[in-house]
């Protein structure tokens, strides 16, 4: 099915996974039809739908392209994940491989482009892995190929921020159940288990066009991300933006949406 022919964009939809169900928050931006394929955009670890902000509409509306934003299972308003059900080691596996192909056929829609960040980024990269022939190509945006001590550090950071300072109180704007988000990232991430999870292996298999995007100053990872996506996905193009950190989006959003807009166009 392709953007124009959608007859109806819900703002929920509900997904059948592993015998749960899984109700899922969704926003349509951009344009209302377009010739070129639907942008989706795949949220960090601790991101939403309103994380986004305005940055998925001026994204779309200055290039034309109709995008889908949405909230993974216990972000957003989407279904809380309980508390006493931790992120396994391959969460971002099991939503590469099995959620974002359930989503993508519920809604009919055919060869996207992904946009992803950090945590989204990776799941990205993971569904490029395995199918590329299904969609368009991925922009990714601070990507985690590989677990790193700053990766591990900053995140520790941010569990103290959490718990004595005023991070839950500005989460808690963005999530149903801040809790639920913000423990279920935070814990996996700092699991010893979770220290050696690497998805380098994959990449080679990836065939879909790929611009990876990361800032000098990313504060939760070294430039070895991107630079082990170059060399690992020959095809894929690199860009490293200086005075911006882990967030190209907000820190460089002019550069992000003229760099990845001619990517997109040019493929």
């Amino acid at each position: 099915m392709s953007n124009a022919a959608l007859p109806h964009r819900p703002d929920f939809i509900d997904l059948d996974w592993r015998g749960r169900l899984l109700r899922l928050e969704l926003a349509w931006v951009g344009a209302a039809a377009s010739k070129h394929p639907m942008v989706v955009f795949l949220h960090e670890g601790l991101g939403s739908v309103a994380l986004w902000k305005d940055f998925p509409e001026r994204f779309c509306r200055t290039h034309g392209f109709t995008g889908l934003v949405f909230s993974r299972y216990g972000y957003g308003r989407s279904s809380p994940r309980p508390l006493d059900e931790p992120l396994p080691p391959d969460f971002m596996e099991q939503q590469a491989w099995e959620v974002l192909p359930l989503l993508f056929s519920k809604l009919g829609l055919e060869r996207p482009w992904l946009l992803g960040h950090s945590d989204g980024a990776s799941i990205a990269l993971l569904h490029a892995t395995r199918f590329s022939e299904r969609i368009s190509g991925a922009v990714v945006m601070a990507p985690h190929v590989m677990v790193e001590p700053i990766s591990v550090e900053s995140i520790a950071a941010a569990r103290a921020a959490y718990v004595e300072g005023a991070l839950r109180e500005r989460l808690a704007r963005y999530h149903a159940d801040v809790d639920s988000a913000f423990w279920g990232w935070n814990t996996i991430w700092l699991d010893p288990a979770f220290r050696d999870w690497d998805m380098c292996a994959l990449l080679p298999s990836i065939r879909a066009p790929v611009l990876a995007i990361q800032g000098e100053g990313d504060e939760y990872g070294t430039l070895d991300q991107v630079h082990a996506i170059g060399r690992l996905v020959p095809h894929a193009e690199v860009l490293v933006l200086p005075d911006c950190g882990h967030s190209p989006y907000r820190d460089q959003p002019g550069r992000v949406i003229e760099a990845a807009g001619a990517f997109i166009l040019a493929h």
